[in-house]
């Protein structure tokens, strides 16, 4: 297992997949992301799901047939596994050196492509479980990758060892590779339909035993401010500046929640895009809380906002919008135990202590949820994701390939009885 885990996963990751934020008029938001799809397609037709396919939008689907008899199978639900290929656009995953430091003897580690680039043990207790291991980084130059190509190689791996155990019974088996995940349109184009699983996993969690049931709810306010622009030497009482009206708004959540003061189940309300000039500006806020009563409540907050401005600056123009991005994966989730109590089934049964854990962010699993594909997140076993800092130890990503292996077998125990 360990090789063909290590051989796919600096594989994968040398590959550069990263996807462009602010694209709209095209997808994918990068071509470069159908380099890896295509690689992903053949090989798995390599491992005998024969029907593995790239569509337009490249997504990569298969099917892995199940090896059950016909009246058991008639009882097993089709079980999807979903990984994504980009990586994120925040830090550069071009020419990406992965490194195998073997026999980890504790203390930090510093990154040799960039000496300035230091895992530092005091900010990584989880080094601690993983003294005499063997940890994969980056050289410091790039990120890992491995949100989510860690993922990937588990996934592929769990499908080679189906094929090295065919005493290992499980039901008909579904795989999928989507792309712009990171920028948060990796199901835009997904057809779950044609996907056709009952349930689904996305392996792209972190530390290894965590099964993540929870994102947040997420919606995005954009404000829209029309002022007034004249020449500034002449301004007075004719000009009505959007960019301040815009620093009123920021000024005003000044108290309020934000990530930087907020962890655990705390939401937030974060300014984090502000473009413009006097004349027009525009400001765009996220609002992320675990309850829908917290949205409602934030939602309020910003509205009452605007009003205020309203009346302070009745000649100008301000509007706000408020999209809903996506929902707490939880609020569908609970329509059906099993998906989550069985893969913290499995997590034990591979040696590890099943966490449940809340995703402060969004997942895959949260929207197509929403369309009627439960999945929860299941861990790859990777570490400081986003960042040259990134770390993975090769034990957690076996436990990962153990996790599946063991999940798709309880399936089949409890729905046969």
């Amino acid at each position: 297992m360990r090789q063909d885990l290590l051989d796919r996963f600096f594989r994968y990751v040398k590959i550069d997949t990263q996807s462009q934020e602010d694209i709209e008029d095209r997808y994918l938001s990068t071509e470069k992301q159908k380099v890896l799809c295509s690689l992903l397609v053949e090989e798995l037709r390599e491992l005998g799901l024969h029907d593995s396919r790239m569509d337009e939008y490249g997504y990569v689907t298969a099917t892995y047939p199940g090896n059950l008899s016909d009246n058991e199978a008639a009882h097993v639900p089709v079980i999807g596994f979903l990984g994504h290929v980009d990586t994120s656009p925040e830090v550069s995953g071009k020419d990406v050196k992965p490194i195998l430091h073997r026999n980890y003897r504790g203390g930090d580690i510093v990154l040799p492509g960039d000496m300035t680039q230091i895992i530092r043990e005091e900010e990584n207790p989880d080094l601690l479980d993983y003294i005499g291991e063997d940890i994969i980084t980056s050289d410091g130059t790039t990120l890992l990758g491995a949100d989510d190509k860690a993922g990937i190689a588990e996934i592929m791996t769990f499908i080679f060892m189906l094929n090295k155990h065919p005493e290992i019974l499980h039901g008909t088996l579904r795989i999928g590779f989507t792309p712009d995940e990171e920028v948060g349109r990796g199901t835009e184009h997904f057809d779950v339909k044609a996907f056709g699983a009952d349930f689904a996993y996305t392996v792209d969690g972190g530390r290894a035993g965590d099964v993540e049931n929870e994102t947040f709810n997420a919606a995005v306010a954009v404000f829209t401010i029309k002022g007034m622009n004249v020449h500034p030497g002449y301004a007075k009482d004719k000009m009505i500046n959007s960019i301040r009206m815009a620093a009123e708004v920021v000024t005003e959540l000044k108290d309020d929640p934000s990530p930087e003061t907020t962890e655990h189940r705390q939401g937030f309300l974060h300014p984090y895009v502000m473009d413009g000039g006097v004349e027009r500006t525009v400001l765009k806020i996220l609002l992320r809380d675990f309850e829908v009563k917290g949205i409602e409540g934030m939602q309020k907050r910003l509205e009452d906002i605007q009003k205020k401005l309203l009346q302070k600056y009745p000649k100008a123009g301000i509007d706000l919008e408020i999209k809903h991005q996506y929902p707490n994966m939880r609020l569908d989730l609970d329509r059906e135990p099993r998906v989550v109590e069985y893969a913290l089934e499995a997590v034990g049964r591979a040696g590890l202590e099943p966490r449940l854990q809340i995703v402060r962010g969004g997942t895959d699993g949260a929207v197509l949820g929403q369309r009627g594909l439960l999945t929860p997140n299941i861990f790859t076993g990777g570490m400081n994701f986003h960042s040259k800092l990134e770390w993975i130890p090769v034990r957690a990503m076996e436990k990962a390939v153990e996790a599946l292996i063991h999940l798709v077998q309880i399936w089949v125990e409890k729905s046969v009885g």
